[in-house]
């Protein structure tokens, strides 16, 4: 059979090709917006090439973003146990993750963010599709106040990962773990399933 053209034959420079068309797709047309196909288009290779390498969109998109963790593998982990104590097991995974040698990829991504809207767009897909969503679809919230208090789960937790590993901001930065999530655990509760005529709004 002839070899088809036109598109990049499976080589180590075809992973990388693909991973950066991935990052101008998702970054211009957000995750739920992008597809394979699309992604392949703009490497120029075939769409079977894009699963042989990723297997899934969504393990693209870990790939593009150089994620510090799987929400797939973490996330059972917090969303297991009683509702009242959601707000400390997801403190305690998500400095878990960012004090651990993984984390580095996570603080590099923080980093650029600051200045790159494309890096920045990743982050906040990668918060409010592959973290927050998981959380609240498990969660009897209403749907309409969902994009608050989202938000302010991530500005705390992201706040958190900014002083402790960007700034250095002490005590912070040099806290043991149990010392951080004490105070910082109950406000995540309250963003997550407390009334919010207790947030601001």
């Amino acid at each position: 059979m002839a070899r088809r053209t036109g598109r990049r034959p499976g080589n180590p420079a075809t992973r990388e090709a693909i991973l950066e068309a991935a990052r101008a797709v998702f970054g211009q047309r957000g995750y739920d917006g992008s597809t394979i196909r699309a992604i392949a288009s703009a490497a120029d290779v075939d769409p079977a090439l894009v699963h042989h390498y990723f297997g899934s969109k969504e393990q693209l998109f870990l790939a593009a973003m150089q994620a510090p963790a799987d929400p797939r593998k973490l996330l059972p982990m917090v969303l297991t146990g009683d509702r009242a104590g959601l707000g400390e097991r997801l403190v305690r995974t998500f400095l878990s993750v960012w004090d651990s040698p993984a984390g580095t990829a996570g603080i590099a991504l923080l980093r650029s963010a600051v200045s790159n809207e494309w890096t920045a767009r990743l982050l906040r897909e990668f918060l409010t599709v592959h973290v927050l969503r998981r959380i609240f679809d498990h969660l009897d919230v209403d749907p309409v106040e969902v994009p608050l208090r989202g938000s302010l789960v991530a500005s705390q937790l992201i706040g958190l990962a900014v002083m402790r590993h960007v700034v250095r901001l002490e005590p912070i930065a040099s806290a043991d773990p149990d010392a951080l999530v004490t105070p910082i655990a109950p406000t995540i509760q309250r963003y997550l399933t407390g009334p919010l005529s207790e947030l601001p709004g």
